[in-house]
């Protein structure tokens, strides 16, 4: 009879599930005993586990395990509520979303946020704006595509310094009609996955020649990762910074490029509005980037296509000879309203050799824009034909 009643109680155990109910994998129950130990409403996510209808409780238990704990903390229920049900909702509307694997779902389209940026219900709103849009794509690619190209349109947001801080979270930026590269890349990240497709914020804290920092969006398709950025419809690891990234440095916190990560990666995003954080992880892509770099540059030095362009700095046209006239500046290059890319130039103590080059495409015109000792923005337009040239700037 005890051997009976014992089986009876597993088979109920089966049934019911682990300690946070059916529909959550074992793995996970000691994940969410460690994150909830010591969460000040630890009932509060427990009931919610269990509410959680059985289908999207393990991607509910997914996101409890692995939040940061300020977020556990304090995060409204009913946000997590409606993203994971529309995370879901997108997953089984859209074939490319059917065909990801659980662990890049899970990470890469499940979040309910990108950095750290305040939490507010974007899931819901997005998914209406942009699923009816690529309901008809063919393809991940073609519903990438027309989300950023439509993007700027639908929430009526573009670049701008005059914005109220660098982390605006998607209603903050709408709110204003603008933002920095980090809330535009925001707003790009969870408009893609709104529709199932797996994205992730990069950046860097610096370039290599210390110009600044940037960050822009990672799209998973089906070769692997690739970068895009707002205002990017169709293109894919080809942006005005490439050749920078391409100089980024592994390894090195400062100058290597990262990706975000929702679960822990053994590493931190350098937020560089807000350095003491460590609660964002994410990988050292570097690498990835210098790859493509090399392989562009390759192949535009095989067509025959492009060209190097040399730019030097002086402090006028009478000190323009030697390697003391020389002034460090940053430069951007333009073609038309489209940068190509952006440097510094050498400074008086470097070698008369060490200059800053531009791979640029042949039988093109260019401006190069920097601001001279007064703030003022200058310009030097140049036209590159088919051998290389030496653009000149001066600062007076």
């Amino acid at each position: 009879m005890k051997k009976i009643l014992i089986l009876i109680a597993a088979a109920a155990l089966c049934a019911c599930g682990g300690r946070y109910g059916a529909g959550i994998p074992a793995e996970y129950e000691q994940l969410l005993d460690g994150a909830l130990t010591g969460c000040p409403r630890a009932d509060s996510l427990r009931t919610l586990l269990r509410e959680t209808p059985r289908e999207e409780r393990g991607a509910m238990a997914y996101l409890i395990a692995w939040m940061p704990q300020g977020d556990r903390d304090t995060m409204r229920l009913d946000l997590l509520r409606e993203n994971v049900t529309y995370a879901l909702r997108a997953r089984a509307e859209f074939p490319w979303a059917q065909a990801l694997p659980d662990s890049v779902f899970l990470n890469d389209v499940l979040p309910y946020a990108v950095v750290d940026e305040v939490r507010d219900s974007w899931r819901r709103d997005f998914y209406e704006r942009f699923a009816p849009r690529v309901k008809g794509c063919a393809d991940i690619r073609a519903a990438l595509d027309t989300v950023n190209r439509i993007l700027p349109s639908a929430v009526g947001v573009e670049y701008n310094t005059l914005r109220e801080k660098t982390n605006q979270s998607p209603s903050e930026s709408m709110r204003q009609g603008m933002a920095s590269c980090t809330g535009l890349s925001i707003l790009l990240v969870d408009a893609l996955r709104s529709v199932g497709i797996p994205a992730r914020f990069a950046g860097t804290a610096s370039w290599h020649d210390d110009r600044g920092n940037h960050s822009w969006t990672e799209v998973r398709l089906d070769d692997g990762w690739h970068f895009t950025e707002f205002y990017q419809p169709s293109a894919l690891d080809r942006a005005w910074f490439l050749a920078d990234a391409g100089q980024a440095v592994p390894g090195e916190r400062k100058y290597a490029i990262y990706a975000v990560s929702f679960r822990p990666t053994g590493d931190w995003f350098p937020m560089v509005w807000n350095e003491e954080s460590r609660d964002i992880h994410a990988e050292d892509v570097s690498q990835s980037y210098r790859d493509v770099y090399a392989a562009y540059a390759d192949q535009a030095a095989q067509a025959g296509t492009h060209t190097t362009v040399t730019f030097r700095m002086f402090r006028d046209k009478r000190h323009a000879t030697e390697s003391g006239d020389r002034i460090a500046a940053n430069v951007d290059v333009f073609c038309g309203a489209e940068q190509m890319g952006g440097g510094r130039t050498a400074g008086p103590l470097q070698d008369m050799n060490d200059a800053l080059k531009f791979l640029l495409e042949k039988n093109r015109t260019y401006t190069f824009r920097y601001e001279n000792a007064r703030g003022e923005l200058t310009e030097v337009k140049a036209k590159v034909g088919d051998e290389p040239i030496t653009v000149t700037g001066y600062m007076e």
